[in-house]
């Protein structure tokens, strides 16, 4: 037998001879109205390599355009936000409007009567905080990926494997021994997997987080382990730059006010003020803003050092996992490092994990979009079910009915076609 030979063949090219026993073609349609560009070719469809490179004329999507959970991404996949971002938008309204305000009338007069280091310490703070606000926000917190489907059918199976025929737990549960002390391991619906120790699902993002502490919409953020320290950094530092404003604010009114009361200092026109009902308006809501924001900003940084200090995340100190909180015997802190220091260097100091999440690497079509499985056998360890067995059996009614079909069994066949 011949081999065959598939060549491409332009759409303007002459069509082949014929050959001498080939059928001649049937009669050909009428012409159009007009000679016309003959219709383009369509297509093909291949589907893309192992190199992400996408289908012929698509572009190959990123992992952070496919994201299943409800965060925000923005440049390329290169910066992350939780779904909501007005509070954290309301964060950055409040800091700069007390710096600016503070820049503007406060440190003048300040620097003019006491001393220049004013408006540079406030200038070295304000960068800080907003650099620390902004790795917190921007920051991966230590997401970690959802189980594909076959690792989800392999850790079904394996379940169902661990469990009786006539009874099966419903909770579904491990557990693991960590400086002897057992931890149980809770399973996710949602991600399909085993949460590590200290993860936790965060309802607000969608995604299981690697040691996760809270979800702080003050940050529009979750807080967990890539990002805790630029929080803890970020929140202790906001308390130093709004005591020292405060500070300074209440020394500038008072200087202002010797000799004076209070209300015509506040009602005084400074020489940069066009209108002094403005700036005494403004010095007061500089002053509220401080004052209000001070103690639960002090009350908030001095909570984390105490976590910090003991090795331990919000949640599991809201949760009453390492103390007697529920009612029942307190444990101990399996992480705890049994030193103060330690456990601030354990927390703080230590090397940065990577990002397992991969938000700039490309799509693979194979694992997002698996082909189906044409052979009768259930694809990573999945069980057949009702709709394979409908399948086989049609498969074996359409097998009979073209043999009985052959043999003259299932009715007349059609006559042959004359010959050419």
């Amino acid at each position: 037998m011949k081999d065959c030979e598939y060549q491409q063949i332009s759409p303007g090219a002459a069509p082949p001879p014929a050959s001498p026993g080939a059928r001649r073609p049937g009669p050909a349609a009428p012409p159009g109205p007009g000679p016309g560009p003959p219709p383009p070719a369509a297509a093909p469809r291949w589907s893309s390599s192992g190199s992400g490179s996408g289908s012929l004329g698509r572009r190959p999507r990123r992992k952070w355009e496919v994201f299943p959970g409800r965060n925000r991404f923005y440049c390329g996949g290169r910066l992350m936000l939780a779904g909501h971002g007005g509070v954290f938008a309301l964060t950055l309204l409040l800091i700069l409007t007390t710096t600016v305000l503070f820049f503007v009338f406060d440190c003048p007069f300040l620097a003019r009567h006491l001393t220049l280091a004013i408006p540079i310490i406030a200038a070295i703070l304000f960068f800080f905080v907003m650099s620390c606000l902004l790795q917190t926000s921007f920051t991966d917190p230590g997401i970690l990926p959802r189980a594909t489907v076959c690792e989800a059918a392999a850790l079904e199976k394996q379940i169902d494997n661990t469990g009786s025929s006539t009874y099966r737990p419903p909770p579904r549960t491990r557990e693991v021994t960590i400086n002897g002390q057992v931890v149980k391991l809770k399973y996710c619906f949602t991600c399909k997997m085993f949460r590590p120790p200290r993860t936790s699902h965060c309802s607000v993002c969608d995604n299981c987080v690697e040691r996760f502490d809270h979800h702080c919409p003050w940050v529009g953020n979750c807080v967990g382990k890539r990002n805790y320290r630029f929080f803890y950094a970020f929140i202790l530092s906001l308390s130093f730059l709004t005591a020292f404003i405060f500070a300074c604010v209440v020394t500038h009114l008072t200087l202002r006010s010797q000799g004076s009361n209070f209300l015509s200092t506040l009602k005084e026109t400074p020489p940069w003020s066009p209108c002094g009902s403005l700036t005494a308006l403004l010095t007061v809501l500089e002053l509220v803003i401080c004052f209000f924001s001070i103690w639960s900003i002090l009350g908030l940084s001095g909570f984390h050092t105490y976590l910090v200090a003991s090795n331990l995340t919000t949640n599991e100190d809201i949760k009453g996992s390492w103390s007697n909180k529920r009612g029942g015997e307190a444990s101990v802190n399996p992480y705890s490092h049994k030193s103060v220091i330690t456990n601030c260097c354990a927390v703080l100091c230590g090397p940065l994990p990577p990002s397992l999440i991969d938000r700039r690497g490309f799509v693979q079509s194979d694992t997002v979009l698996p082909s189906p499985v044409r052979s009768d056998e259930p694809a990573c360890g999945a069980k057949p079910d009702a709709s394979m067995c409908v399948r086989g059996l049609k498969d074996l009614l359409r097998t009979a009915a073209l043999c009985l079909s052959r043999s003259g069994l299932g009715g007349t066949r059609p006559p042959a076609p004359p010959p050419a």
